[in-house]
């Protein structure tokens, strides 16, 4: 696994923070906007060129998108101990929003005066970060390609990467997804009016909507047969996924959580698992009002009245948008390493809706079978399941 967000630069920092209750959520700094002084975010501390130089990139080279993408690529090859990323059918499956708008946006005026920042403009579109990512990595003659579906776009590609490992298309998949920070992601989510001026607090009352935040994390999935072959130590399993679309509105859930109950359902029976195999579910969990109501309702539809312990844990990132679905699976499997239940942070208040509280401190648990959400604008939901063993 491999994983840069705004509580740390590795999953070994990453870990730490999550169970100190360390946030990464704080004033815009290194983004020039008007709404600098108004909103909160999950920001990484690197700068670009701070970045750049871990990386060996030239100046101004690629997006934010790219950098923060290749750091969290790098650590998931070193993690699973690849030395010939090429030695086996490997693919790369990324999930983006924003590509390379960052540039995109801050070069648009130049366009025609300036020839040597054109490609920053040309460079806008998903598929390219993930193209720079796979050239970064020196995949040659491979399966890559980019999955846009809004934020549920890493846990599309970690269920895309799965299905292509079980078919025998692929040996190895490198799964994930990379999202940074803009101004057009910023204002598109301010226009909506669902962004916080303080922490998010996911499934509280008083919840005053999410925080943006920015971050890239991926997953190494292989084959029983290249894991044995190599005698590899596997951290976990995909057993479950499933996808589905409530066709309700362009940004907004059902209010009853019909598209994320059919994609968990799905997940369930993809894995042979019923409801009750489940431990923990990582949420969704976004601290907006339509959210939090509709994923919380889906959960009582599907548990009943013995919901399984939960807790979101974007109040420590952010919402980070197409990497949120890498992002928590990274966090689901250092679950199921630990045993342990990261908490809800800011969590006071029970919604008036229903009776179900989120775990608010870190808890030790013997965990088997972690359950993780990721829900989309356009009603892509998604839900993946991550097991210690192989069902």
């Amino acid at each position: 696994m491999g994983i840069i967000s705004a509580i740390g630069n590795n999953v070994a920092e990453n870990y730490a923070s999550l169970i100190a209750g360390k946030r990464g959520i704080s004033r815009i700094s290194q983004i020039e906007t008007i709404h600098k002084d108004e909103i909160m975010v999950g920001e990484i501390t690197g700068t670009n060129a701070v970045l750049e130089k871990q990386l060996g990139f030239t100046e101004n080279e690629v997006s934010r998108t790219v950098l923060i993408g290749c750091i969290a690529a790098d650590e998931a090859i070193s993690n699973a101990g690849i030395l010939d990323i090429n030695n086996a059918r490997t693919g790369l499956i990324s999930g983006t929003t924003v590509g390379g708008m960052d540039k995109s946006e801050q070069y648009f005026y130049d366009y025609f005066d300036r020839p040597e920042v054109r490609q920053h403009i040309t460079g806008l579109h998903a598929g390219d970060s993930t193209k720079k990512i796979a050239t970064h990595l020196g995949l040659e003659e491979s399966f890559v390609t980019t999955i846009s579906t809004a934020c549920s776009s890493s846990a599309n590609a970690i269920m895309l990467g799965a299905r292509m490992i079980k078919s025998g298309k692929l040996d190895r998949a490198i799964v994930g997804g990379t999202d940074c920070l803009s101004k057009f992601t910023i204002n598109g989510f301010k226009t909506l009016l669902i962004l916080s001026d303080t922490y998010s607090a996911p499934f509280d009352e008083e919840r005053k909507g999410l925080n943006l935040g920015e971050a890239a994390a991926y997953l190494v999935l292989e084959s029983d047969a290249l894991v044995q072959k190599e005698n590899k130590k596997v951290l976990g399993y995909v057993t479950g996924y499933g996808n589905a679309n409530d066709a309700y509105h362009q940004t907004a859930s059902s209010e009853h959580g019909d598209g994320a109950l059919l994609a968990m359902e799905k997940a369930l029976k993809t894995a042979g698992m019923q409801a009750s195999d489940i431990d923990y579910v990582n949420a969704h969990g976004t601290a907006t009002p339509n959210n939090d109501l509709s994923e919380g309702r889906a959960l009582i539809r599907l548990f009943g009245e013995k919901v399984p312990e939960f807790s979101s844990t974007k109040a420590f990132t952010g919402h980070t948008l197409a990497a949120a679905g890498g992002v928590e699976a990274v966090y689901s499997v250092l679950a199921l390493q630990n045993d342990t239940i990261f908490p809800n942070l800011n969590y006071t208040t029970p919604m008036k809706e229903f009776a179900l509280d989120p775990i608010t401190e870190v808890t030790k648990k013997p965990l088997r079978n972690v359950l993780s959400n990721s829900f989309g604008f356009g009603g892509n939901c998604s839900t993946l399941i991550f097991s210690k063993d192989k069902s």
